[in-house]
């Protein structure tokens, strides 16, 4: 059987969601060693001009995802803006739990000075961040962490990727998120 073959069609069938590396291990039923070479050989093919994919691995989580050259061909087809855009405050939100994640609601409020309930509701719906377990403070919290889906949003592998924060130089002047998907 062409494991190679299999891998495309797990990685057309699972989507944007992509799926993880322990799963396809279990799913494929080889040695880390064999998925790895598949994978590397399947990357190889997508090099090709002559293919629209490439496979993009975030926080390792695999998934097909279209070449950048090919945009302006998709632009037009996707023309809804609707949910693209972040305010500032989502922004601002996004970054606080990036960064100090796992974090609480009540944890957000104070380092922002203002409610985040209405702006991290919006960013959930989003799947942009997620609930990611409680914490032992009194009342047991909800921690809330990034998603896969905020990974790719701005190009991330893993958080280990996010611009360092240096205590010189003011928050303000840093380009903390910058999405690989939109033009300036």
């Amino acid at each position: 059987m062409n494991l190679k073959a299999v891998l495309e069609g797990i990685l057309f069938v699972v989507g944007d969601e992509g799926i993880s590396k322990d799963r396809l291990l279990k799913i494929l039923g080889i040695s880390d060693v064999e998925l790895q070479k598949i994978i590397d050989e399947y990357e190889r093919d997508l090099m090709s001009a002559e293919r629209g994919l490439k496979l993009e691995i975030f926080n390792d989580n695999f998934k097909l995802v279209t070449k950048k050259e090919h945009a302006d061909f998709y632009r037009d087809l996707v023309s809804e803006e609707v949910s693209d855009t972040l305010s500032s405050a989502a922004l601002e939100v996004l970054a606080i739990i990036a960064y100090n994640g796992p974090i609480t609601r009540m944890m957000v409020d104070e380092i922002r000075g203002v409610g985040s309930i209405y702006v991290m509701r919006k960013l959930i719906l989003k799947n942009l961040i997620k609930e990611v377990g409680k914490s032992d403070l009194p009342g047991r919290p909800i921690l809330y962490g990034v998603t896969d889906q905020f990974l790719d949003y701005f190009g991330l592998k893993s958080l280990d990727d996010l611009p360092k924060i240096s205590e010189d130089e003011p928050i303000l002047n840093q380009d903390l998120f910058t999405s690989k998907y939109k033009e300036e």
